[in-house]
């Protein structure tokens, strides 16, 4: 049983659902409709042919957006995977709830954020340490249509902790392959390297991707006839990046040396996620229930801002960047747009026009009213939302959100703490006393003429900032969220440590078999670094 308390003590931002709107009311006896969530790990907003990308092939990416509508201001609430997926599934800022860093594979069960005891000499703040699991008292998404007789299930990355806070205890029936970690066992190619236990095998060759959607496809042929909530939520493209060696070669070939987006394997993992994306199409036209099933497509950070092949891990390929977000800056894990601005597709048969486009902000905390409003489901159990029902965009109604956040308390790649609202074609992002004398710096954008951040024009709209700043302040204490503070030892000569090279991260010992990898993907993914 459900404890909703939790979300009522606090003053939360939006009113109770209401499902007064006509174009959301499914008709007596009619078959509700079905939900198929595409969730993308760190695929970033350039990385599809709908957003301007020459190098990857999306084409079925493109089907979705052909048979409903683009959003071009899509934000996920956080940079990184697991304080999105918070978000998605409780409708809740990460802030809020307490999971703001990708941790939730780790041992240690924190159910709260609290303020880190200590800091680094080169910190100027102590940084916040996240929860490590998603609490069971959130009512979740997927709970709301489980209990109003949607079969659910869980295909893919979870990455908001193991049993006992897995996909089975919090609204999912099914949930496959039922792993908690940031990766998929290692590797996409098989055999898998996932632990011995989970019974979960890939046949040498067998591609990760390919089999979480035949699973999927499992789910929907097997529940046709039930009104379905699935969650396809890929590991696919993360790193560890390998994928099939005959569409590495493929764009082996079309890479350029001089473009940004030019890695092959990176390729070769975009193209086959967009084919099994493809496959979920064809089986929903083949079950004949596309026409009363809604699509979501979305990624839960931005793509990995490498430009000078760092982080790149994958043999052969040292130096060439993973990805690139440009004409936005910076990437996952960064507050800049190339870490937080998604693509993002929504298909409503007989609702939203086919091929339409809308500039509405969006945020990832709107999920969950939203598909609420969409599917005229009405929760058992009494919860409010951080989120707004984005109906209106979608049906071309108007934009019902003025304003966004994101707080990320967190040192990473060169990002310091810090929190941004973005109100009209304003940003303005507050680095937690980050300047020389440890207060609060500021950089102001305006997205409108300058997507790329480049000109910080704080110094100019000094009002401007002040304005944001009291938004960014409201926001802060309205969910309760745990707020870094000066470092008392800082020292302004320590430097920070350089990010680890390709040479040294390639010396880890591979593991020989199933015990020793399980081992060896735990040890891996206690350690910050191998958390991104």
């Amino acid at each position: 049983m459900k404890h909703p308390l939790l979300l009522l003590a606090a003053v939360l931002l939006t009113p109770l659902l209401s499902h007064a709107a006509d174009a959301t009311k499914v008709e007596p006896g009619s078959k509700k409709p079905n939900v198929v969530f595409i969730l993308a790990d760190d695929l970033g907003w350039k990385d599809t042919s709908l957003y301007g990308s020459s190098f990857y092939e999306t084409p079925n990416i493109d089907r979705l957006a052909k048979r409903g509508m683009l959003f071009t201001q899509a934000y996920a609430a956080s940079p990184l995977c697991s304080p999105t997926r918070g978000s998605i599934l409780t409708g809740l800022y990460p802030g809020r709830i307490g999971i703001t860093w990708a941790c939730c594979h780790e041992p240690a069960v924190r159910l709260e954020a609290t303020l880190a005891a200590k800091a680094q000499p080169y910190q100027r703040a102590r940084e916040v340490v996240s929860a490590s699991r998603l609490k069971t008292e959130y009512y979740t998404l997927a709970e709301a249509f489980h209990d109003d007789g949607y079969v659910t299930g869980h295909f893919g990355k979870w990455h908001l902790g193991q049993e006992p806070y897995s996909p089975l205890q919090q609204g999912f029936d099914v949930d496959v392959p039922h792993w908690w970690g940031s990766t998929p066992g290692g590797c996409y190619q098989g055999p898998w390297k996932f632990p011995p236990e989970l019974n979960f095998i890939g046949q040498p060759g067998e591609n990760i991707e390919d089999r979480m959607a035949d699973e999927a496809i499992k789910f929907l042929r097997t529940n046709k006839d039930k009104p379905v909530y699935l969650n396809y939520w890929a590991f696919s493209v993360h790193g560890q990046w390998d994928s099939k060696p005959e569409l590495v070669e493929k764009y082996r070939g079309k890479a350029k040396p001089d473009s940004a987006q030019r890695n092959p394997v990176y390729g070769a993992m975009v193209e086959t996620l967009d084919k099994n994306v493809g496959k979920l199409l064809d089986t929903l036209d083949e079950l004949k229930i596309a026409d009363n099933t809604i699509i979501v497509f979305f990624s839960d950070n931005g793509g990995v801002d490498d430009p000078g092949g760092k982080l790149c891990l994958i043999p052969g390929y040292g130096g060439i960047p993973v990805t690139s977000n440009a004409p936005l800056r910076g990437g996952k894990a960064t507050i800049y747009e190339g870490g937080t601005r998604e693509p993002c597709v929504v298909v409503w048969p007989g609702k939203v026009k086919p091929g339409s486009q809308s500039d509405a902000l969006f945020s990832s905390v709107d999920w969950y009213p939203t598909l609420l409003d969409m599917t005229g489901v009405t929760p058992k159990q009494a919860v409010k939302f951080d989120g707004v029902s984005e109906v209106p965009a979608l049906l071309g109604k108007g934009d019902p959100r003025d304003t966004a956040f994101c707080f990320f308390p967190h040192y990473v790649r060169g990002t310091f703490p810090a929190v941004w609202v973005r109100r009209g074609d304003w940003k303005l992002i507050r680095f937690f006393c980050d300047s020389p004398e440890q207060t609060d710096r500021f950089e102001l954008y305006n997205l409108k003429e300058d997507l790329g951040e480049s000109k910080n024009l704080a110094a100019e709209h000094p009002d401007k900032v002040k304005e944001l700043d009291a938004l960014i302040s409201e926001h802060l204490k309205e969910i309760n969220a745990v707020i870094p503070v000066k470092n008392p030892t800082f020292d302004p000569s320590a430097k920070m440590p350089p990010v680890p090279t390709v040479e040294l991260r390639k010396k880890k010992p591979a593991a020989t078999n199933n015990e020793s990898a399980a081992k060896d993907i735990r040890q891996n993914l206690e350690k910050k670094s191998d958390s991104l």
